[in-house]
């Protein structure tokens, strides 16, 4: 039996990501076992996902998947390469997974490993830096850099999700083999087409109290409150408002080497809304992107010396009978240990217990986006979704 990876923030999971887990059992056999490395409650794009951790696995698990492991946050909400590091690090300590399935607007696998493979050399690095330096934002000198080297095959790193992917491909250890899926529909950020929508375009709808609209391209009803990061606008403006330079520079991509912190500090004492602060500090070299992220990162007190050099654990958000029967293989095979009640986290090695105990601050944190603010604790309450045949 093949088992296959996924990677995914599944926010909000919907009809195209029920079609990948489908096609990947299509290209590998119908008895495969689908395992789900999804982010938590914050997200890549530097916000609160839509909502709770443990719904969205449970809607995955529903829609095809067999299990359901949590990217901790510090991966999660980080740059594209460190996103793909980290959940591909999941997936990969797992020691089950065997196949990395991806979606891709192009579906070239050979021209996602030329790329990946040209993005770890010297003379793209050092064009990268050669171009940052006169001002070009990364995403472009990324871009261009790799298109003096690679020509066409370069144009992927435009594509989100062929962009990922040769994030991914550069994180895969050479005992999980990858598998590109075509992307049906509509892309990353777009609205509607064949049937399916785009989480971006959902997301609007459900936030908007759109959920009749949203109903043909979900797998089911959307019954649940919706979290909003804006729910804690002032919160977070005082976090901003006495940080220092020396601050933000211990944040992730902080842009120290460049004078950064000194730019985020003027301007989250000057700003009266988070949408004034990105507006003011943003620049040609910072994208919208990156500086959410710092906001998140801030938000939640995180530092860029609390993200290891490597998963120190497996926390299992919901499995299935199948996933159950991989949990069981899991105990032999796994090289990290496998949480999968909260009171497990307590006899985790140092590095584990730390990491896990920050995970339940931004959980904690992320309760307070939602409409009505549970109890805090919720992480060390919460055990995984039983989704049993």
């Amino acid at each position: 039996m093949a088992v296959a990876g996924i990677v995914a923030e599944y926010n909000p999971f919907h009809r195209g990501h029920r079609w990948q887990i489908e096609a990947t059992r299509r290209a590998l056999g119908a008895d495969t076992a689908v395992v789900c490395a999804m982010s938590g409650n914050w997200v890549q794009r530097g916000e609160c996902a839509l909502t709770d951790k443990w719904t969205r696995a449970a809607l995955a698990l529903r829609g095809g998947a067999d299990l359901v492991l949590e990217v901790p946050t510090v991966w999660a909400c980080a740059s594209a390469e460190t996103f793909a590091r980290g959940a591909v690090g999941v997936l990969a300590a797992t020691g089950v997974v065997d196949t990395l399935s991806f979606g891709s607007e192009s579906g070239d696998l050979a021209a996602l490993r030329r790329t990946a493979a040209r993005l770890d050399t010297p003379e793209y690095h050092q064009a990268v830096r050669r171009l940052v330096r006169d001002g070009m934002a990364f995403p472009a000198a990324r871009q261009a850099a790799a298109g003096a080297l690679l020509g066409g095959d370069a144009d992927c790193l435009a594509r989100p999700n062929d962009n990922l992917g040769v994030e991914y491909l550069r994180a895969l250890p050479p005992e999980i083999r990858p598998l590109a899926i075509p992307r049906r529909g509509v892309g990353h950020h777009g609205g509607t087409g064949e049937g399916l929508a785009s989480a971006t375009y959902l997301r609007t709808l459900l936030r908007g109290g759109g959920q009749e609209k949203a109903a043909p391209y979900l797998t089911e009803p959307w019954r649940w409150e919706t979290a909003e990061f804006s729910r804690c606008e002032r919160a977070l403006l005082a976090r901003i408002r006495t940080m220092g330079p020396e601050d933000w520079a211990q944040l992730p991509d902080s842009g120290a080497a460049e004078g950064l912190p000194g730019r985020l500090t003027d301007w989250a004492r000057r700003a009266a809304s988070v949408e004034e602060f990105l507006s003011g500090a943003k620049t040609r070299r910072y994208a919208h992107a990156r500086l959410r992220r710092l906001l998140v990162w801030a938000f939640l007190g995180l530092r860029a010396a609390d993200r290891p050099g490597a998963v120190p654990y497996l926390r299992v958000l919901g499995f299935t009978g199948r996933g159950r029967a991989l949990l069981g293989e899991m105990r032999d095979r796994a090289r990290a240990p496998v949480v999968t009640k909260p009171a497990h986290a307590r006899r985790l090695p140092a590095g584990g217990a730390r990491l896990f105990g920050l995970e339940a601050r931004c959980t904690d944190l992320f309760a307070l986006c939602l409409p009505q603010v549970p109890p805090g604790g919720w992480e060390w309450t919460s055990g995984p979704v039983r989704e049993m045949d």
